[in-house]
């Protein structure tokens, strides 16, 4: 399917920019699947969220996956690129750099609770108008909201030794591959060992971890769309829906069931 790529900044007027008086503003927008929003920056601080979807963002040399009912948080001034992997109904929300809940550039993956979504759809529905004493409440418990919200992380480091990116990517489309080092090697250029050093360098894991975070990474839109976890686990390359869900529970802390379940 072909990618879309979008305007960063259609439909998104300047009187939805935070401001000392406005610290927290959002405005919505629903986005087809494969669109893709390419590298940019905010003078915000931006919660990234979707009421239903799967996206994916990049920055930092990382790529998160971010499942229904979770958000990103991505500080101001970082550089990032956005792909909607499932239909998404995307309700972004804006903090004022000043006001960011997090120090720091570091992106943050955050369990969205129910009482930090209902805040973001009543945020919503306040639109542009100008701040009322209800707006200046549901700011400043948003924002504590979001300062106490825990993380749940899907991340997947990316590497920029060419070599090693060639690999990667072609793991990343292909998360099922049953490829070892030794058969990757001739692909890219590079010997067995020599990859082996790159991504203990790089990324700090070795290939087979690497591996297991991509995988785990692209069950979010599989397990979202609602998908067995029997497929789910023979799509990613894993002998049988056990051993998938074991090593899900082994890294998470959860259960896949337990991990992307519905929060109403």
């Amino acid at each position: 399917m072909a990618i879309t790529i979008l305007n960063n900044t259609a439909g998104y007027p300047s009187c939805y920019d935070p401001d000392a008086g406005r610290p927290v503003t959002l405005i919505g927008r629903d986005l087809q699947t494969n669109e893709y929003m390419s590298a940019h920056k905010h003078e915000w601080g931006q919660v990234t969220y979707a009421l239903e979807g799967v996206l994916r963002v990049t920055a930092n040399n990382s790529s998160w996956i971010v499942p229904p009912q979770r958000a990103i948080w991505v500080a101001p001034h970082v550089v990032h690129e956005v792909t909607v992997l499932e239909r998404t109904r995307l309700r972004p929300v804006r903090v004022l750099a000043a006001r960011a809940p997090f120090a720091g550039d570091e992106c943050r993956v955050l369990q969205v609770a129910p009482l930090l979504r209902e805040l973001i759809l009543a945020l919503e529905q306040i639109g542009d108008q100008p701040p009322t004493p209800r707006y200046r409440l549901l700011a400043e418990l948003i924002l504590d909201e979001l300062g106490r919200a825990a993380t749940r992380p899907i991340r997947v480091p990316l590497p920029s030794d060419k070599r090693l990116k060639a690999l990667c990517d072609s793991l990343m489309a292909d998360p099922g591959s049953t490829q070892t080092l030794e058969e990757w090697a001739p692909q890219v250029g590079a010997s067995e060992r020599t990859l082996a050093r790159l991504f203990e360098r790089e990324l700090g894991l070795s290939f087979g971890q690497w591996r297991q975070q991509v995988r785990l990474a692209h069950a979010a839109p599989l397990i979202a769309r609602g998908l067995p976890l029997a497929q789910v686990a023979e799509q990613l390359g894993y002998a049988s829906q056990s051993a998938f869900s074991a090593m899900f529970k082994k890294t998470f802390g959860l259960s896949p069931s337990a991990f992307f379940a519905t929060q109403v």
